[in-house]
C-alpha cells in the first residue's frame, strides 16, 4: 500500500492478544493489512490509553461482550481500549480520509470498521460482529465535530473520556434515586481513575459525602487529591458509623471488602452498585450479603435514558460542562507517560495486570515504534 498525506500504510498490521484463561499469557500477531471491501473504513490506530479499567473488560469480556468488539483466535482476545484513530484509507462515502477520530480500538496498529452511519459528529460501526453490543461503544467522534476535544488534551481525554463518562453516568444515576437516602457515598479502588473521577462529581454536587477505600501505600495519595472528604484504608472501613446511610459503588470487585461493608451496614447500606473489578484477582463474593443485593451498573442503560429526557444535544452540553471541571482538575496530580512499541506495552501491561501501576500515572501507549 501507498504512503499518503495522513501516514503510511505499512504492509504488516500488529495485534496485542490475551489469554482470555489467563490474562498473565499474551502475545502479539502480526497480520497483512486488509484490502478494503465497499463501504469499509481503515484505521491507522495511533495511540490508546491504558489502565486498570481494561483488565476490567477483559474479566467481563463474556458476560458483557467486550470481547466481542474485535475478533480474535479462539481462546484469545483483544482488549478494547480508548484512543485516538486516522482514516487512512475509505471506500464508504461518508467517511474522508484523514478524519482523526477517537473511539475504543483494539491495541493494534490497524482497525477496519464498516460504518452503518456516517454524520459529521458520528461514525458507527455496524460490523456484524458487533451487533447487540451496546450502540455506545460502536461510536467514533469526529475531532472536528468533538464538543470535548482539545487537541492539547488528547492524552487526557484518552485516559479519562470512557472513565469519565461512566463515572459521571454513574453519580447521575444515584442523585437521579435521590442518593436513595443516604448520606455518604462509598467508593473502593479510590485510586483508580474512575473512582476519582466519580469522587469529584459527587464533592463538586456536594449533596453527599464522597468517602474513599484504598490501601496503605495510597492513602497519602488519595487524601492529596482533595475530592474525597474521607479516606480511609480498607481494614478500617469498618471503624465508620454504620448508623449513617450510604451507598457503596464497588470498584475493586473484592469480595471480602463487599461483605465487610455490607455487614457492618446491613440494611442502613441504601444500595450496593458493581462497576469495576481492579483487585481482578480477589475472591469473588457469591454468597447472599445483609443489605441490598449488588447490582451491576451499565452505564449505557443510563445514557440512553438521558439522551431521551435532555436530548442528544443537551446530554453533550451537562458532559462536557462536567469534563472541562474534571479535565482541568487532573492537570494538578496526572503524569502521562507514553510508550512506543511492543516493549512498552508488554511493561505497562504487566505492571497494571500486578497492581504495580503508580496511581499518580496515566499510561498512553502505540504499537507503532515511534511517534507520527
Amino acid at each position: 500500500m501507498a504512503t499518503d498525506s495522513v501516514g503510511s500504510v505499512d504492509s504488516t498490521g500488529l495485534d496485542f492478544l490475551v489469554d482470555k484463561s489467563e490474562y498473565a499469557q499474551h502475545r502479539f500477531d502480526d497480520a497483512a493489512v486488509p484490502e478494503l471491501g465497499p463501504g469499509q473504513v481503515l484505521f491507522r490506530v495511533d495511540r490508546f490509553a491504558l489502565t486498570a479499567n481494561n483488565i476490567s473488560y477483559a474479566l467481563t469480556g463474556d458476560a458483557l461482550g467486550y470481547w466481542r468488539f474485535f475478533p480474535a483466535p479462539d481462546g484469545w482476545g483483544r482488549i478494547p481500549a480508548m484512543g485516538f484513530g486516522d482514516v487512512v484509507r475509505s471506500t464508504h462515502p461518508g467517511v474522508a480520509e484523514g478524519t482523526r477520530c477517537f473511539g475504543f480500538y483494539p491495541m493494534s496498529r490497524y482497525l477496519v470498521i464498516e460504518p452503518s452511519k456516517a454524520k459529521e459528529a458520528q461514525i458507527v460501526d455496524g460490523a456484524a460482529h458487533r451487533e447487540g453490543l451496546a450502540p455506545a461503544y460502536a461510536e467514533y467522534s469526529p475531532v472536528a465535530h468533538d464538543a470535548l476535544y482539545q487537541p492539547e488534551h488528547e492524552d487526557i481525554l484518552m485516559l479519562f473520556r470512557g472513565l469519565f463518562l461512566t463515572s459521571f453516568l454513574a453519580d447521575d444515576f444515584i442523585a437521579d434515586n435521590d442518593y436513595y437516602g443516604a448520606q455518604s457515598i462509598l467508593i473502593s479502588s479510590a485510586s483508580s481513575k474512575t473512582s476519582i473521577a466519580l469522587a469529584h462529581q459527587v464533592s463538586t454536587a456536594g449533596n453527599a459525602r464522597a468517602i474513599g477505600l484504598t490501601s496503605e501505600r495510597n492513602l497519602e495519595f488519595v487524601r492529596k487529591l482533595g475530592c474525597y472528604d474521607e479516606v480511609l484504608s480498607y481494614d478500617t472501613v469498618t471503624t465508620l458509623d454504620a448508623a449513617v446511610p450510604c451507598v457503596f459503588v464497588d470498584m475493586a470487585g473484592n469480595g471480602a471488602v463487599q461483605r465487610a461493608i455490607h455487614t457492618h451496614w446491613g440494611d442502613a447500606l441504601r444500595y450496593s452498585c458493581t462497576i469495576g473489578a481492579t483487585h481482578w484477582d480477589a475472591e469473588r463474593s457469591n454468597e447472599a450479603m445483609p443489605g441490598p443485593a449488588p447490582e451491576f451498573f451499565f452505564a449505557p442503560g443510563q445514557i440512553q435514558k438521558r439522551a431521551k429526557e435532555w436530548g442528544p444535544a443537551g446530554l453533550q452540553q451537562r458532559l462536557a460542562d462536567a469534563w472541562s471541571s474534571f479535565r482541568d482538575f487532573t492537570l494538578g496530580w496526572l503524569d502521562v507517560k507514553r510508550g512506543y512499541g511492543r516493549q512498552a506495552l508488554e511493561a505497562v501491561y504487566a505492571d497494571t495486570l500486578a497492581g504495580r501501576t503508580r496511581p499518580e500515572q496515566g499510561h498512553v501507549l502505540s504499537l507503532w515504534d515511534a511517534p507520527r
